[in-house]
């Protein structure tokens, strides 16, 4: 089984999106957890302690945040689908614009 952790960097203004609404749902659109991103813009732990093998997603409701902000967004949420295969830690990074974002697997 695998853990998950995410992060998210407003890159428009240089700094951590600190209050996003994250939730994690399996590929079938069961609920497995939901949690707001900290003043640093992460999210520790997200979901279950550990997640079996199978698939993912992280759905991460921008929209919302910036429009909380009066910033009006192309992107009213941003899904991450990834993978899990092996037992370990899994770091879901989104770095994010009003008109753009980018993910990646950290570490």
């Amino acid at each position: 089984m695998a853990a998950l952790s995410t992060h998210v960097l407003d890159t428009s203004r240089g700094r951590p999106a600190a209050g996003v609404r994250v939730t994690l749902e399996s590929v079938s659109g069961t609920d497995l957890g939901e949690a707001v991103t900290d003043d640093d813009g992460r999210v520790a732990s997200l979901g279950p302690g550990w997640l079996e093998p199978g698939d993912y997603r992280i759905r991460f409701h921008t929209g919302a945040w910036f429009t909380s902000d009066g910033i009006d967004a192309f992107y009213p949420e941003v899904v991450v689908a990834f993978s899990v295969a092996s037992d370990e830690h899994f770091h879901v990074p989104l770095l994010l614009s009003p008109f753009g974002y980018s993910t990646y697997r950290g570490s």
